[in-house]
């Protein structure tokens, strides 16, 4: 029987893997309290719905950075997909072109991004810039020759995250025939990651002149980092905390939207990701002003189980989770929500 929700997923894929890789893409940084706070946060948040308003059969399609997606659900980057099933990220890459949505591969990746991009049109490319800026423009080249739609430069990564549960499992290296295969360098052996402490907008702007791609920047929490990226010429902004796996005790990412949204003021499309488990907590991240929501974990969890099929079950459950939910709240579309349909327990922010 198939799961009837991504938490159930979740259990299946569990006791398919193997614990280290389950730990890997399941764990977070340090304590895991912003692990625990990005769902914790959606609980928190409720739905206040509008009755009797005559609303259509809901239309989910949204327009992102001129990427059309066939509901307001993308695929956020995660990392090494062949751990969770052989096909790795060509199972995922059919899964979101069947799905009609827009699937961020990860530099990370272990499968190269010219094969994700044959298996589904226009994917966007997750880019961590490294301190070689001649080897970064050679990446972006090959997404650019691929035929990648946008960048999604990952800007909260100057450090890696200490992540325990990797720690006590030794797991520090993918196993033999498995590469991040984006970081190879021409026709020799993939380079290693690096992360680079002196990130700075002065390389958002190299980029900027580097590449005619939209650039997404993905980690931008601060409302004052907001307002620098529009100023910069950036095109979108993912709110997130890179789903607890780096800066532990940050908050939540849908908690930190709001700040946002004010921040930029319809400047830019933001998306949001972490924890997003079902339809209703998609409705309540576009209430709050995202265009969009990321999953990751979830994509994993159903690539683990079924593979492509799998992949395509999460999709399909969040979808149809999605319709039902709007209708209940007398929406016939993501943009019809607002912050009047919600009702929020006070979080109190530094700013």
């Amino acid at each position: 029987m198939q799961a009837l929700s991504l938490r159930e997923l979740e259990q299946h894929a569990r006791q398919r893997l193997d614990p280290a890789v389950y730990d890997f893409f399941a764990g977070g940084a340090d304590d895991e309290l912003t692990l625990r706070a990005n769902e914790a946060a959606f609980a928190r948040i409720a739905l206040v719905p509008r009755v009797l308003r005559g609303a259509r059969p809901p239309r989910l399609e949204v327009e992102l950075l001129g990427s059309h997606a066939s509901m307001p659900v993308v695929i956020a980057p995660t990392a090494f997909h062949r751990l969770a099933h052989p096909d790795g990220e060509r199972a995922t890459a059919r899964a979101a072109a069947a799905a009609g949505t827009v699937m961020i591969a990860s530099m990370a990746s272990t499968v190269a991004i010219e094969e994700i991009a044959a298996a589904v049109p226009g994917p966007w490319f997750q880019l961590y810039i490294q301190p070689d800026l001649a080897f970064t423009e050679a990446v972006v080249r090959r997404a650019e020759a691929a035929g990648c739609a946008a960048l999604v430069v990952s800007a909260d990564s100057p450090a890696f995250g200490r992540r325990e549960r990797d720690l006590r499992h030794g797991f520090d290296h993918l196993p033999e025939g498995m590469c991040c295969e984006n970081m190879r360098d021409g026709d020799g052996p993939p380079r290693r990651f690096v992360f680079t402490p002196e990130l700075s907008w002065d390389h958002v702007e190299w980029l900027r002149a580097t590449t005619t791609l939209p650039i997404a920047l993905k980690g931008v929490v601060h409302p004052e980092d907001a307002r620098i990226a529009v100023s910069a010429g950036v095109d979108a902004l993912v709110v997130s905390n890179h789903g607890g796996r780096q800066l532990d005790g940050m908050p939540a990412a849908v908690d930190l939207l709001p700040a946002i949204v004010d921040a930029v003021g319809g400047e830019l499309p933001l998306t949001v990701d972490g924890g997003v488990r079902r339809g209703t907590d998609v409705v309540k991240a576009c209430a709050l002003g995202a265009a969009a929501v990321g999953i990751g974990r979830p994509v994993l969890w159903g690539l683990a189980v079924g593979g492509e099929p799998g992949v395509r079950h999460v999709l399909e459950l969040l979808r149809a989770e999605l319709e039902r939910a709007l209708v209940l709240c007398g929406c016939d579309s993501p943009a019809q929500a607002d912050r009047d349909l919600l009702h929020l327990a006070r979080v109190e922010q530094p700013w």
